[in-house]
């Protein structure tokens, strides 16, 4: 077992397959939670929570469904869900040594309750694990909160990319974070 940046201790095998991934279970109160690895019976439930969450990317359902195919060794997608079911998704891709993540919702109900923090907390030391030396990630200017989430984990700015966004037409705040 292992702590990074003063979280929970918890342990993940060396070099895991993209398709394994041990599940954590925490208890919150009278609310378990676990996260665990995506499957492919998930993609009805990332993608609704995409769909009510207007700062998240939005894929196609062909996109969603490459997660899953062989090529895609180098994704990982992670889901946190409690008993009423997935409250949230992270996805991720190794590129190299460096992680990039492309997409996170968390239901809005669920908003506020810590458990963005808990799923890229586990991203995170799951990129460690793996060899990442830093991950990177764009975001919305004006989403504020997702902002103050990475600036939690210690991301800094480390450019923008002007009009990168559409529908509102806005810049995207580079994010980095180095493990070194």
């Amino acid at each position: 077992m292992r702590t990074i940046f003063g979280g929970p201790a918890r342990s993940f095998p060396k070099a895991v397959p993209s398709l394994e991934f041990s599940v954590l279970s925490l208890e919150t109160g009278n609310v378990q939670l676990s996260i665990r690895a995506a499957t492919s019976t998930d993609l009805p439930a990332m993608m609704a929570l995409e769909k009510h969450a207007a700062t998240a990317a939005h894929w196609s359902v062909e996109q969603y469904q490459a997660l899953f195919n062989p090529s895609s060794a180098g994704r990982v997608a992670l889901i946190i869900q409690e008993e009423r079911g997935v409250q949230g998704f992270v996805i991720a891709r190794a590129v190299g040594v460096e992680w990039e993540i492309e997409n996170i919702a968390i239901a809005g109900p669920a908003r506020r309750r810590g458990l963005g923090t808990r799923l890229l907390g586990e991203l995170l030391d799951l990129a460690r694990s793996r060899g990442a030396e830093s991950v990177f990630l764009e975001v919305r200017e004006s989403n504020l909160a997702a902002r103050g989430l990475y600036e939690k984990w210690s991301f800094t700015e480390s450019g923008r990319r002007r009009k990168y966004y559409k529908d509102p037409e806005e810049d995207a705040i580079q994010y980095r974070l180095g493990f070194a």
